[in-house]
């Protein structure tokens, strides 16, 4: 049996200027053939596919196609998106006979003129593997389904947490659904789209207090149930101005659409009834940083800063939290981050311990941030390399360049080459600091923080920020996406609208 595996995730956000480039991939390690199945056994998605398929009592021929992963950015250019597609369909053609196809991807990447990429993928995908060999394709929870998706792949399997801790096991799930696929298994997919785009802030699965955690539940439970093989809630992405933008519910059962069509249209009409349980209660910088101040002798205060995040796309050197920083004092210190390539230049040029004084920030993201003049020590200068584990990530290893750390009375700021998690207990570590010990830190995430902080930190404040992952995205300009959408449009009767509609479905 000969099942080929493979990879092309990114999660696009468009409000960002940087354009994702082949380049992109290549840093962050394009894996191929044997060499993908080696380094990645053990290494959320892949890894899961991987040893749930070693775990067959059957020898299998896991045939490596291509890893293709970049940190979340702005939309790829053509040329990048072409090369891709190229690349996937190669390694496939390459392949030869194959008895299934298990692909790890975002669900949420675009790329100019392209605004569903893993559509196209999965249509390319599908034409180079015929209709009779099983795909079957992981998605985020904050993916954005089309109809194209829906099309060329058998089965679609979705994260079921935010803070995202279940990577690996989603891709065991995708195995163990193309397993009962080979043993006659007939998958019927129920999809509903969703005329609403939900925050990040409040929809933590870990939280009992969450709606999300009520979801989450109920979404594991269904996918015990004999007969259901793969159940999925999408909130989708939210900074995605493209046609098409909208969460998603999926369900599918084996050979009982009837069944997978009411499960998905049940879910799709609560989740639009607890919409309002999503939105989050933000804070204004200046004030949230004044609080936390104020009770900073009581432990750890970790800020999260939705806007800057760089794990949804945003380009990372936002100033809005460290102008306030530096208002303040900090007895135990205040650890913040940046990505910033020049300043981290300057900072190798002139040399441990020597004094820098000029901008810093606002150069990526120019449209919310400006710099700021900051005179700082060069305290430190380390490479940003670790192994992430936790949200987002199990034994997934990170490369962010060359990195400093300047100082600023207590203010330390962590600046670094190039984007990655500038949340993650592992980045402060690596930069020779314990995060947990600190009376400050500003986490650039949304939510997923949280998994690392929430039982460590005395307070948890979410930001309201400007930036290119704001969480008050309805404020933005969107011109593309399909309207009337919640929450820009308030109209109660919505989703009652949508549901005179067909129920988008497919029964292969």
């Amino acid at each position: 049996m000969r099942i080929a595996i493979g990879q092309l995730a990114q999660e696009t956000n468009t409000f960002n200027p940087l354009p994702t480039t082949w380049q992109d991939f290549e840093e962050f390690g394009v894996l191929r053939g044997v060499d993908l199945v080696e380094k990645m056994a053990q290494t959320n998605e892949l890894g899961g596919f991987i040893q749930t398929l070693r775990s067959w009592p059957e020898a299998v021929e896991i045939v490596g196609l291509l890893r293709l992963f970049a940190w979340p950015s702005g939309p790829a250019t053509c040329q990048t998106f072409e090369r891709l597609r190229s690349a996937v369909v190669s390694s496939l053609q390459q392949a030869g006979r194959l008895d299934g196809v298990l692909l790890a991807l975002h669900g949420s990447m675009v790329a100019d003129e392209h605004p569903d990429v893993e559509g196209e993928i999965l249509e390319a995908v599908r034409a180079a593997i015929g209709p009779s060999v099983p795909l079957v394709a992981t998605l985020d929870l904050h993916a954005n389904v089309t109809q194209k998706m829906i099309r060329h792949a058998d089965a679609l399997v979705v994260f079921h947490t935010i803070p995202h801790i279940d990577v690996f096991e989603t891709g065991c799930r995708a195995a163990t659904l193309l397993r009962r696929m080979l043993d006659g298994a007939r998958p019927t997919m129920a999809w509903r789209k969703i005329p609403l785009v939900l925050p990040v802030e409040r929809a933590n699965t870990g939280d009992p207090a969450s709606v999300s955690y009520h979801f989450r539940e109920e979404l594991q439970a269904l996918e015990k149930q004999p007969g259901t093989l793969a159940a999925g809630l999408l909130s989708v992405q939210p900074w995605l101005d493209i046609p098409e933008l909208g969460s998603s519910v999926i369900v599918v059962t084996e050979n009982d659409l009837p069944r997978a069509t009411s499960l998905a249209a049940d879910l799709a009409n609560r989740l639009w009834q607890r919409r309002n349980d999503y939105m989050p209660d933000l804070v204004p910088v200046a004030e949230a940083v004044a609080e936390a101040a104020r009770c900073q002798e009581a432990g750890l205060v970790a800020l999260g800063d939705g806007a800057d995040s760089t794990n949804s796309g945003a380009p990372g050197d936002g100033t809005w939290v460290l102008r306030e920083l530096l208002k303040h004092r900090w007895p135990r210190g205040a650890l913040a981050t940046m990505v910033a390539p020049e300043v981290v230049a300057d900072a190798q040029r002139i040399g441990v311990g020597s004094i820098r004084t000029g901008p810093v920030g606002g150069v990526r993201d120019h449209r919310f941030s400006k710099p700021i003049d900051l005179t700082a020590k060069v305290l430190r200068l380390f490479d940003a390399k670790f192994v992430l584990n936790g949200h987002i990530a199990r034994n997934l290893a990170i490369d962010m360049g060359p990195s400093a750390v300047l100082q600023s009375g207590d203010v330390f700021l962590i600046v670094t080459s190039r984007s990655g998690p500038h949340f993650a207990p592992e980045l402060f570590l690596a930069a020779g600091f314990d995060p947990y010990t600190a009376s400050v830190l500003v986490a650039k995430s949304p939510c997923g923080f949280r998994f690392a902080y929430q039982g460590r930190a005395a307070k948890i404040i979410s930001l309201q920020s400007p930036g290119c992952a704001a969480p008050d995205f309805w404020n933005y300009d969107f011109r593309n996406i399909p309207r009337p959408l919640w929450p820009w449009d308030q109209d109660e009767n919505l989703f009652r609208e949508s549901l005179d509609g067909d129920l988008q479905e497919l029964n292969r």
